[in-house]
C-alpha cells in the first residue's frame, strides 16, 4: 500500500472509530472533539470553547448538554466570575470508552523497536500539524 493509500484508510479508520464511540455515548464527533479539548486544557467557558472549536456560543450549548447527559462534563460557576459557568471534563470519563484502544496500541508498539516507535511518532505528530493546518485552511 502507497503512503497514499495508508494515510488514507488510517483517516477512514479513525473516522470510523470516533463514529462507533459517538454510537456508544450518545455523542457527535464535534462533541468528542470539545471533550478532547476540555481534558487537555482545563475547564473553559462556552465562549472559549466555541472559539476553539469553530462554533457559535449556541451551538456549543447543545454540545455541552450532549456530554452532560453522557456524564462526560460538568457545568461549574466560573471561579473568577459567577455570573458565568464553566465547562469541565470529568476526570477519567474520556478513558473509559478509549482503553481498549489503549492497550490495542500498546499492544501494536511492541512490534516496534524503540528507534521504529520514534519514526513512527515523528510521521503522526508530522500528519498530525499537516490536518491542523490544512483544517484552518478550509475554515477560512
Amino acid at each position: 500500500m502507497s503512503g497514499n493509500d495508508v494515510g488514507r484508510e488510517l483517516s477512514t479508520a479513525v473516522v470510523a472509530f470516533h463514529e462507533a464511540v459517538g454510537a456508544r455515548l450518545g455523542v457527535t464527533a464535534v462533541d468528542q472533539r470539545a471533550l478532547a479539548l476540555l481534558s487537555a486544557r482545563g475547564p473553559m467557558s462556552a465562549g472559549e470553547l466555541a472559539r476553539e472549536i469553530h462554533l457559535t456560543p449556541g451551538a456549543v450549548t447543545g454540545v455541552a448538554d450532549r456530554l452532560e447527559r453522557a456524564g462526560l462534563v460538568r457545568r461549574e460557576p466560573d471561579p473568577a466570575d459567577r455570573r458565568r459557568v464553566v465547562i469541565s471534563a470529568i476526570p477519567g470519563a474520556f478513558g473509559q470508552v478509549f482503553a481498549g484502544l489503549s492497550a490495542a496500541m500498546a499492544e501494536v508498539a511492541t512490534h516496534f523497536t524503540p528507534r521504529e516507535q520514534e519514526v513512527v511518532a515523528e510521521w503522526v505528530t508530522r500528519t498530525i500539524k499537516a490536518l491542523r493546518e490544512e483544517t484552518k485552511r478550509l475554515l477560512r
